[in-house]
């Protein structure tokens, strides 16, 4: 599981029919410092917007999220849009990186 921000959007007019009517996005991994961290993609099914901070998880996880049970083929997926984390350097997090302090 990791906590990523929304960078973009996945458009796929021919995929795998088990991910018909699936929205599918872009997630930096968030990091604490200057490093950056390679992109996943990530099925959507609560409706995140770009720039918003996500929880991603993976395998079974996912496909429980997703909700089409095991015959689906992708084992990622967003299952919270972050409000706020509050980090043992005294930092809060927000929603967006706007709202970090």
């Amino acid at each position: 599981m990791l906590v990523g921000t929304v960078v973009g959007n996945v458009w796929a007019s021919v995929k795998d029919p088990t991910l018909e009517g699936l929205r599918m996005l872009v997630v930096q991994p968030f990091t604490t410092g200057d490093e950056t961290a390679e992109t996943i993609v990530a099925v959507d099914p609560l409706g995140a917007g770009i720039g918003e901070r996500v929880l991603v998880v993976f395998g079974r996880a996912a496909r429980h999220c997703i909700g089409k049970g095991h015959d689906v083929g992708f084992q990622t997926a967003v299952s919270a849009i972050i409000d706020r984390m509050d980090l043992e350097d005294g930092r809060t997090i927000g929603p967006v990186r706007a709202e970090d302090t």
